[in-house]
């Protein structure tokens, strides 16, 4: 059974170079591009992507209609940061899916910040699922944190992806700007709504939770900015939705 890899972008030339080196062995590579003005167009061309245009809506109808556009059933979906190690690019090659019992597999994935990979943290080999057969599902319509929903059964893979998002800390606060927007625009879809005591109470549960039972103090300084900044996320997403309820 063929794989296509279907990615979206949008000035993603940072790290699409190491993304696309990792997936030469693939039969297709689709991605759908939101308008970019750096070289990302010029890298997909050079690794003989197809590339589609469409403009930004939300990141789940953007992945939904990515997996659309390519030519095979069986779907490998990755972000413009997601690189596949070696073992994993083995692994997947290996697989034979016109005789798999599974609908979608499960690959574990884990982050590097701030040069780091971290290996504790709550960030090392996370199962996400991204390698699927588009005929039993496909992405829900989520502004962020979307998701695969698949009807059927789920395999897990051994190895892993290693998930290089950030830049440096202003590349991760421009995310975090962004990110904690549109959760709280889901908050509000949701009919939530953000007490004083919640956005209080967050940030040291949140901090404790990931610095020691998670054990971040163990990856380091970056294990203590991950654990503080990963804290300050609920607490300005809620501050945002609150901030929307007065308006």
């Amino acid at each position: 059974m063929k794989i296509s890899v279907v990615l979206i972008t949008f000035n993603s030339e940072k790290t699409l170079t190491k993304v696309l080196e990792a997936l030469t062995w693939a039969d297709e590579i689709v991605m759908v591009d939101s308008g970019s003005t750096d070289k990302t167009l010029a890298i997909a061309e050079q690794f003989k992507a197809k590339v589609i245009y469409r403009k930004f809506d939300n990141y789940g109808v953007q992945k939904n209609f990515a997996t659309l556009q390519a030519s095979n059933d069986w779907i490998l979906s990755l972000d413009d940061d997601e690189i596949l190690s070696d073992e994993l690019q083995n692994e997947i090659q290996k697989l034979s899916l016109e005789n798999t019992e599974f609908q979608a597999f499960k690959i574990p994935r884990s982050l590097i910040f701030l040069g780091k990979l971290l290996r504790f943290s709550g960030e090392y080999k996370r199962l996400t699922l991204r390698l699927f057969n588009r005929n039993f599902g496909n992405w829900n319509t989520e502004h962020v944190h979307e998701s695969v929903e698949i009807q059927g059964k789920i395999g897990v893979l051994a190895n892993h992806i290693l998930h290089d998002s950030y830049r440096d800390l202003t590349d991760y606060f421009n995310k975090f700007n962004k990110y904690t927007s549109l959760g709280a625009k889901t908050l509000a879809e949701r009919g939530k709504r953000a007490s004083v005591s919640t956005i209080v109470l967050r940030f040291p549960i949140t901090f404790l939770k990931i610095y020691f039972l998670k054990a971040a103090c163990l990856d380091g300084y970056a294990g203590f900015m991950w654990a503080l900044l990963s804290a300050m996320n609920p607490v300005i997403k809620y501050a945002k939705l609150k901030e929307s309820e007065n308006l």
